[in-house]
């Protein structure tokens, strides 16, 4: 069934169990305070556990902003039963994102979408072959009514921002942590131009 990256379980709010947050068990309360439903929770799926470097990005930009999310190992080649069980039951056991990544013949975000209609993001992965470009093209070429949205080679910061995006429609704390994320993206660059110095 796979672990989450920091495993965690605690029975909160009308004995609720929250397991695969990604941040410490005493911090769980952030998410649902009183009157508040708790955040939905981010899927990070690899197809081997190879690509679990590539993924680091998106843990630390999930934890940044505190959004709870599981990791699991599925490929949708060799455990295709158990990716598409997960998939199909993601939505009703609390997530609101799925991210799959998968190098190759990348079809692990395929293989998802094909049993959900949550929202998919697929990371291809780059391989020693052809640099990445197979599981590109594998991961953006879905056909007509399969949508994956389908960020750069290795892009896992970028597929746990859209992720988060997704999420902040209907969330606005978390929708001001990522305009605040944005402004200080730019107001680095405004230092570095004011910094510039040409010899």
């Amino acid at each position: 069934t796979g672990l989450p990256i920091d495993a965690c379980a605690k029975e909160k709010d009308n004995g609720v169990v929250y397991k695969g947050w990604g941040i410490p068990c005493d911090t769980l309360s952030f998410f649902h305070p009183k009157g508040r439903k708790p955040m939905k929770k981010v899927a990070v799926i690899m197809g081997s556990d190879s690509d679990l470097p590539v993924l680091k990005g998106a843990f630390e930009t999930l934890r940044q902003l505190n959004i709870p999310f599981e990791a699991h190992v599925y490929s949708a080649h060799r455990t295709p039963a158990e990716a598409a069980a997960f998939a199909s039951a993601a939505a009703e056991n609390g997530f609101g994102v799925l991210i799959a990544a998968a190098g190759k013949a990348a079809h692990l975000a395929g293989a998802l979408a094909a049993q959900t209609v949550l929202p998919v993001i697929g990371i291809p992965v780059k391989s020693s072959t052809l640099d990445g470009l197979d599981a590109l093209l594998s991961t953006v070429q879905l056909p007509s009514g399969m949508p994956v949205a389908t960020v750069a080679i290795d892009g896992a910061a970028n597929a746990a921002l859209l992720a988060a995006q997704i999420l902040a429609v209907s969330d606005a704390e978390l929708a001001a942590k990522l305009r605040a994320m944005r402004q200080k993206q730019h107001d680095a660059v405004v230092g570095k131009d004011r910094k510039l110095v040409i010899d």
